[in-house]
């Protein structure tokens, strides 16, 4: 799985997630999220749902009456940490033994029932496609029943469902445009815990975009396990489009025909979009980026490998070749683009050829940032089934290593590129090193702080750049931005 499966600040990851009380709401939920931005969102319908079953969020765990913990399976580490947080569930419940526990997601999705033998403390696993079970699950449990949903939908997309926005910062919030996923890279659970890909109705995004407007949310990310996929033709799943009336064939909607719909719509808001894959992107995304200012000059752009034999037993339908002559049309259109890549170190069967193959890749392109893991074998993969993990952990970590290390080298060398620009950056709070300065993101997505001042959050500001690290831009506010 690519960015999408792992972009939550990992300083936020297990925090409870908390939202407006609802006025009559006698029951506390205590829900946190693990994993990618999907998970974040996907709990933000849960805890919609859920309020309309009398329960309010909180942060105190003892007195919850039902906690949930929203899980990911991507790697071997993140399913440790959420047994480990099972074990804190546990000693609260001892406490308030009336407390009901739940396991969500992609975890809950991948072991199902298993997880009640596993874990005694869990009465409730819940998978991403059956939330909306979520108010008849909670009564089996409530009435001392175990209760399991986990079957995968060909057709959910929770598109009537109006999120809770769990600890927004009321700047910006995510809009879920796609779910599931069709490419089956051999290395990825994904495809098994989320299912096939479907789209969500056009006007139904519209319109989830319009109450955040209207709520005075100035930046929206547009999500997707891959958004490049993204293509609505009266509802269905993407692999049964070929199957369609030519009527529906010909008023669909793709990737780039909704960004377009959605900049134009709301021309004073920006958009982002995760997470891409390369073999799907058309350079008609890229037109659109390059048409509205309003849509951010950034892209998530997975490889995982700068090898061909390894993209080939990875199942990426994409060569080395062709991801650099994407990436060389993507600059040319737009120079200014920020990159960020997923690199694994250690795949099976990586040779030391590989690995240089990697490297000298990443020297061509010049990533802005990165997201890089040591291969973990995941049950129910292609690679668990047929291949072997034969690369020694000593020789994955030397390998992340060095990719780290590059990686490290490249940011820096395009944080610079900033100094001595003014760029238009939006407040999207105080900075976590000091209280007396803000910090932001500008189009290409680095953060960037600067001294407080007049401004206030949500505030579009164009700021001149003085300085930087390999991650923060730093500089002085000359003004608001013709965006404000």
């Amino acid at each position: 799985m690519d960015q999408i499966e792992k972009v939550i600040d990992e300083k936020k990851q297990g925090k409870p997630l908390l939202t407006e009380q609802k006025e009559g709401n006698a029951k506390k939920l205590f829900i946190e999220s693990y994993g990618c931005q999907m998970n974040m969102n996907d709990s933000e319908i849960v805890a919609a749902i859920l309020a309309e079953q009398g329960f309010n969020t909180t942060g105190n765990i003892e007195e919850a009456d039902l906690v949930l913990v929203n899980t990911c399976s991507i790697r071997e580490k993140a399913e440790q940490t959420v047994r480990n947080r099972l074990q804190k569930y546990n000693h609260a419940k001892k406490r308030n033994p009336k407390m009901k526990v739940g396991v969500l997601g992609c975890m809950a999705e991948r072991l199902k029932a298993k997880f009640l033998e596993e874990e005694k403390i869990v009465d409730l696993v819940v998978g991403p496609d059956a939330y909306r079970d979520l108010p008849n699950l909670v009564e089996e449990v409530e009435a001392g029943r175990d209760a399991v949903n986990v079957i995968l939908s060909k057709e959910e997309t929770y598109a009537d469902v109006s999120p809770v926005r769990l600890n927004s910062n009321g700047v910006s919030a995510f809009v879920s445009i796609t779910r599931g996923c069709d490419n089956m890279c051999t290395f990825c659970v994904v495809p098994f815990t989320r299912g096939r890909e479907r789209s969500r109705d056009p006007q139904s995004i519209i319109e989830e975009i319009r109450s955040m407007h209207d709520q005075n949310f100035k930046e929206i990310t547009l999500l997707g396990q891959n958004v490049d996929s993204y293509l609505w033709y009266g509802g269905g799943l993407k692999k049964d489009f070929n199957k369609a009336s030519e009527m529906a064939k010909a008023t669909a909607v793709n990737f780039a025909q909704l960004l377009d719909m959605c900049a134009t719509e709301f021309p004073k808001m920006r958009f982002r979009f995760s997470t891409s894959n390369p073999q799907d992107m058309t350079l008609d995304v890229i037109h659109v980026m390059a048409k509205h200012k309003n849509i951010c000059k950034y892209i998530h752009l997975p490889i995982q490998s700068g090898s061909n034999t390894m993209l080939k037993a990875m199942n990426r339908l994409h060569t080395r070749e062709e991801y650099l002559e994407l990436v060389e049309n993507i600059y040319k259109i737009i120079p200014e683009m920020n990159l960020s890549q997923d690199m694994i170190a250690g795949f099976c069967g990586e040779t030391e050829e590989d690995h240089q193959d990697t490297l000298d890749l990443m020297e061509k392109v010049k990533y802005s940032f990165g997201f890089m893991f040591a291969y973990s074998e995941r049950p129910g993969t292609l690679a668990a089934k047929k291949m072997e993990d034969d690369i020694p952990l000593e020789v994955k970590k030397r390998r992340l290593q060095e990719i780290i290390n590059l990686q490290q080298e490249h940011s820096l060398y395009r944080a610079k590129e900033h100094v001595g620009k003014v760029q238009e950056v939006l407040i999207e709070g105080t900075s976590k090193k000091s209280e007396n300065e803000w910090k932001g993101r500008n189009t290409q997505n680095t953060v960037v702080v600067f001294p407080k001042e007049h401004y206030k959050l949500g505030d579009f500001v164009n700021v001149k750049i003085e300085d930087c690290t390999s991650t923060t831009l730093k500089g002085v506010a000359v003004g608001y931005s013709e965006n404000n």
